[in-house]
């Protein structure tokens, strides 16, 4: 009997390909995508990253009549356009920081002197985690700003962040998933460009008693029904960016999707099957009082990415090692940026490429296990933080 693929990634990489048969598919190509799922005769069609998201390609998969994970085009502008998500928020009442939409140099003056330093700035667009700037560089956010078509300038909210995820049906139904918090700037200690991230870990012990509790009530269902009340109901996982201010929780940004590196650990502690979990947001038939199992373990995600990176990543170079990685004590090794060369050989193909994940007992045996792994990776000029879930120490 030939053996059945029961899963499939479009385009996928080498890493899932030891899973899933890999189909060379424009992720983004919502028809194609379609067609692909209707020739395949899937059951479920999980769209995870933000750009397909935006083209629509959940929609065009939904109008083949095959269940999909994710929101519709429309619902998806909450990530796609930071204006349009501070709209949303103004009009909903969800804590999150002062700011203006600007489109001339007159009014991004005028928002940097409002607001002061820090400054600001994001890309109104899509900008794969790179379109924010944060600094104390009047000179520098001005440029930034100047180099974006509109841009949202906001103030500075102070604070630790972390981020949550909530499995949403379509309805105001929604299920909170364990928070994790993520590093965002590319060195240690915090310094240097922001990137999409360059570690995390779960659960966030360091938070007050009653914040998913919050988190629903504040963040989470006034967004939904806002989205519902504007005919766009959103259907797939939510993400919101989150700071911890001396005045309580505030949203820095949403999300549409899962994001890494916070969704390796958080997945890493379920234990609840997650199949049956994103076909019932699929469905419309997600239960709020759904009991998710959890693991009492902490996951330690350490990212390791291509020399240049995020400014200029280095493409091209092989990276080896990933067997004797994999071997360290309860360590699980994910691809991202990687491809094959022609003559076998895995190489990197983006910015990020590799998740070390470590699940242990205790914060320091995760995060010695992650490192350990990590320590086995070989690649020219790797970038990567060594201060990933220090503060937990």
């Amino acid at each position: 009997m030939s053996h059945v693929r029961l899963w499939h990634a479009a385009p996928g990489n080498p890493g899932i390909a030891t899973l899933a048969a890999c189909h060379p598919v424009d992720p983004c190509d919502g028809p194609a995508v379609a067609a692909l799922a209707t020739a395949l005769k899937v059951d479920l069609v999980v769209v995870g990253p933000e750009a397909p998201l935006i083209a629509g390609v959940a929609d065009a998969v939904r109008e083949a009549g095959i269940a999909c994970f994710g929101p519709s085009q429309a619902a998806a502008r909450i990530e796609g356009s930071k204006a349009f998500a501070k709209d949303v928020m103004a009009a909903a009442g969800i804590p999150t920081a002062k700011s203006r939409t600007c489109t001339s140099e007159t009014e991004i003056r005028a928002a940097l002197t409002e607001f002061g330093a820090p400054h600001v700035v994001k890309d109104d667009g899509l900008a794969a985690g790179k379109g924010v700037l944060v600094t104390d560089d009047y000179a520098a956010a001005l440029a930034h700003a100047l180099d974006c078509e509109r841009v949202v300038i906001e103030e500075y909210l102070a604070g630790p962040e972390f981020s949550a995820f909530a499995l949403c049906d379509g309805s105001t139904r929604s299920v909170l998933l364990a928070l994790a918090r993520d590093y965002k700037r590319v060195g240690d200690g915090d310094t240097g460009p922001n990137t999409g991230g360059m570690g995390a870990y779960s659960p966030v012990a360091w938070l007050p008693d009653g914040v998913e509790d919050t988190l629903s009530e504040a963040v989470i269902e006034p967004l939904l029904a806002e989205l519902q009340r504007r005919g766009t109901p959103f259907s797939g996982v939510l993400f919101p960016g989150l700071v911890l201010t001396v005045s309580g929780v505030k949203v820095i940004e949403y999300n549409a999707r899962f994001g890494d590196p916070e969704t390796q650990v958080v997945l890493e502690r379920l234990d609840t099957p997650l199949a049956g979990l994103l076909m019932a947001c699929a469905t419309g038939t997600l239960k709020p009082d759904t009991d998710l199992q959890w693991s009492s373990d902490v996951a330690v995600n350490v990212v390791i990415a291509s020399d240049g990176y995020p400014d200029d990543p280095v493409t091209g170079d092989p990276i080896t090692g990933l067997d004797t990685a994999a071997a360290v004590d309860s360590v699980d090794v994910l691809h991202a940026g990687t491809t094959l060369a022609d003559s076998g050989e895995l190489i990197a193909a983006g910015g990020r490429l590799i998740n070390i994940v470590a699940r242990a007992d205790t914060a320091a045996h995760a995060r010695s296990n992650a490192y350990k792994a990590a320590d086995r990776v070989q690649l020219r000029g790797q970038v990567r933080r060594n201060d990933i879930a220090a503060d937990l120490i």
